[in-house]
């Protein structure tokens, strides 16, 4: 039962997770004027998704996925350095301010509504 109810409170920590990613590139595709098309939006995503997934896996964040420390600082920072690794390993550019924007903007979300739930339990 214990076991179950941990997963059931994996799923919506994985919405959230995955909200954060795709609005990164969906906002960012948006910000380059590169359209909106689903191949391009999956072209973008991909990596960042399999970073998302290696973070998860790594930090088993299934166990605690509202954790801000541990679960959520491994997640972001492996999504982010996992999706710049693919990224590089499959031709798409990597620049600094690329990589910065990408710490930043996933960094706020990704930690930001795990901060959040993690008010709403203590308050």
């Amino acid at each position: 039962m214990a076991d179950t109810l941990g997963h059931m409170r994996s799923v919506p920590a994985v919405i959230f997770d995955l909200c954060c990613v795709m609005a990164f590139v969906v906002i960012g595709r948006a910000g380059h004027s590169e359209g909106e098309t689903v191949a391009g939006i999956a072209e973008t995503a991909w990596p960042f998704l399999a970073g998302l997934l290696i973070g998860w896996l790594v930090t088993r964040a299934w166990r605690r996925p509202a954790a801000l420390a541990g679960t959520g600082v491994g997640v972001w920072l492996a999504t982010v350095a996992a999706g710049m690794a693919l990224r590089v390993l499959s031709g798409q550019g990597t620049a600094a301010t690329f990589i910065l924007v990408s710490l930043v903007f996933l960094g706020v979300f990704m930690l930001g509504w795990r901060a959040v739930a993690h008010r709403r339990r203590t308050a």
